[in-house]
């Protein structure tokens, strides 16, 4: 890792990565997944609507607007506003994972991963180090995510996911209070990789090891800490 232009290795019992802005472009995720999610919304609900997950969203959006679960335009709407103010409400991301899975299997997506990502990942999954990726996309989400890189299937090096339903919100050290228990690893084993400063800053609030990811080009970084990297090949993981 570079510090002042130093490589300095990092001894932790696994990694948790954030996904936007540190293993993938943001863009790819405004620019490409949720115009391609806010223009499936209708078909999917339409064809999908009884189905078990599709029809638990629906209903949980429906209940928040105080409307009947047959009112399905207003329930669109709303999960279209959300996007469209990049809202991390449960039932928009349990949705989207399911539309983006659909989109991959059937060749309309393909995701982007940074080039220094896969090689990354292989090298710190032969060490031994457990691969974690915490987002707030849903786990299905990132499961296809990585599974559908531009570089091939990464979902294999991933050992574990969480998402804002099963660590809950990003920004809080519960969080990764959580995450850490469910893992069963202590909190200074653990080293959170992320280009938001109030994500590193909750999870070293839970006592985890953080470095910040900026990267060229991620204007929505907000990473001010001295520990930082500009790319995965900075990052010198040792498993210990």
């Amino acid at each position: 890792m570079r510090l002042n232009g130093t490589m300095v290795p990092i001894t932790c019992r696994a990694v948790v990565m954030d996904i936007e802005g540190t293993t993938s472009a943001a863009r790819h995720v405004y620019d490409v997944l949720f115009p391609y999610a806010r223009r499936q919304l209708p078909a999917w609900i339409s064809d999908h609507g009884d189905e078990p997950v599709t029809a638990g969203a629906v209903r949980e959006v429906a209940d928040q607007l105080g409307v009947s679960i047959d009112e399905v335009d207003a329930v669109v709407e709303q999960l279209q506003s959300w996007i469209d103010q990049d809202v991390k409400a449960a039932p928009l991301k349990a949705l989207q994972g399911l539309i983006w899975e659909q989109g991959y299997s059937q060749g309309a997506l393909t995701s982007h991963m940074f080039d220094d990502v896969p090689p990354a990942l292989h090298e710190w999954h032969s060490a031994g180090i457990p691969l974690v990726i915490y987002s707030s996309g849903s786990v299905a989400a990132q499961h296809a995510l990585f599974a559908n890189a531009e570089q091939g299937d990464l979902d294999a090096f991933i050992d574990d996911n969480f998402d804002i339903t099963t660590a809950g919100p990003k920004r809080e050290a519960h969080s990764y209070q959580r995450i850490a228990q469910q893992l069963g690893i202590p909190a200074p084993g653990l080293v959170f990789l992320s280009d938001v400063q109030a994500e590193l800053d909750a999870a070293s609030e839970a006592g985890w090891q953080t470095v910040g990811v900026l990267r060229a080009g991620e204007e929505q970084a907000t990473v001010a800490q001295e520990l930082r990297v500009a790319s995965f090949t900075d990052l010198e993981l040792r498993l210990g």
